[in-house]
């Protein structure tokens, strides 16, 4: 079989819909129906990747706590939330617990899976001697593509794997502009416009946290957004 996912989802028809699929797609998936039956199962072995929903039967936040008790025992196992809270405050909760990634329940099984896959292969480069040939240099930021690693001024960036590739695309072309449906294509990710502007929100956020002078990306009104070059 192949990588072992959990997928952590109260509602049972969908908890299968999601295991069959992820099945398909040639992972060893199981599914748990709320928070401690999941925990119970982490005890013994940690997957090597977890999606859960927030909202967990009785526990209106309970994929927050599972979280939260996942990246105590790991710091690097790959956490999805997939859920149908998708508001701006929620999102920003979910990364701030450590999660990778954080997709809407109106994200396709592809995109699902291509997410998946990316944090995979950021798991395994990480593991691999760095390549001179995958890193980007633009002033004090680093871009390393296979790691999906960023730093500026050596401080590691934590972002997501969206945020990631939204970033790789401004900044492999400093100056010019790239829209919406850009960074969506980049991204693999097909939301609304006010969504792009909250991860660029975050994104810049986290470079401030690491560098209050940060201020590289620049938005262009009506058009998008650029890295200054």
């Amino acid at each position: 079989m192949g990588r072992h996912i959990a997928i952590v989802e109260d509602e049972p028809l969908i908890r299968a819909n999601y295991v069959e699929a992820l099945t398909r797609f040639g992972y060893d998936t199981r599914g748990y129906g709320s928070r401690l039956e999941a925990s119970n199962a982490f005890a013994t072995r940690l997957p090597e990747l977890v999606i859960i929903d927030i909202g967990l039967g009785d526990e209106p936040e309970g994929g927050f706590d599972l979280c939260r008790e996942l990246r105590a025992k790991s710091a690097t196992l790959p956490i999805i939330f997939l859920t149908a809270r998708d508001s701006d405050f929620d999102v920003i909760s979910g990364l701030r617990l450590g999660a990778d990634d954080y997709l809407s329940k109106d994200t396709s099984l592809h995109q699902l899976a291509a997410r998946i896959a990316a944090l995979f292969r950021r798991i395994e480069s990480l593991k691999a001697p760095i390549s001179s040939e995958t890193v980007i240099g633009h002033g004090p930021l680093k871009l390393e593509s296979e790691r999906m690693r960023i730093t500026w001024n050596d401080a590691e960036v934590p972002l997501t794997v969206t945020e990631f590739w939204m970033v790789h695309t401004l900044v492999r072309f400093p100056g010019h502009v790239k829209n919406r449906d850009q960074l969506m294509r980049e991204a693999e990710l097909v939301v609304d416009d006010a969504t792009i502007t909250s991860h660029i929100k975050r994104i810049r956020k986290k470079f401030i946290a690491v560098a209050p002078e940060f201020d590289a990306i620049e938005t262009v009104h009506g058009v998008g957004y650029r890295w200054r070059p």
